[in-house]
C-alpha cells in the first residue's frame, strides 16, 4: 500500500517519506535520534495495545469470557 501526503505543497509517497526519514536519522544528532526513537517506540507500543483491546472486545462480543473464579484457576495452574 502506498499513501501520499502533502508537506508544504509537496506530495510525497510513503517510499519517499521513508527515504527522507532515513536521511534524518543518518544525519541527526544524538538528541534527535533518541527523541525520534522514543516517539516511534511509543507509537508502535500503542498500536500493539490497540490491537489487544480490539481482540478483547471481539472476544467479549463472541462470548469468550471467563468468570473471576475461572481466571484465578487458570493463573494458579
Amino acid at each position: 500500500m502506498c499513501i501520499f501526503i502533502s508537506l508544504k505543497n509537496t506530495v510525497m509517497s510513503t517510499i519517499e517519506i521513508k527515504q527522507k526519514l532515513h536521511e534524518f536519522v543518518d544525519t541527526g544528532d544524538d538528541k534527535f535520534v533518541k527523541m525520534f526513537y522514543e516517539m516511534a517506540k511509543v507509537y508502535m507500543e500503542q498500536l500493539q495495545k490497540d490491537k489487544m483491546i480490539l481482540e478483547g472486545e471481539e472476544d467479549i462480543k463472541a462470548g469468550r469470557t471467563y468468570s473471576l473464579k475461572e481466571a484465578k484457576k487458570m493463573l494458579d495452574n
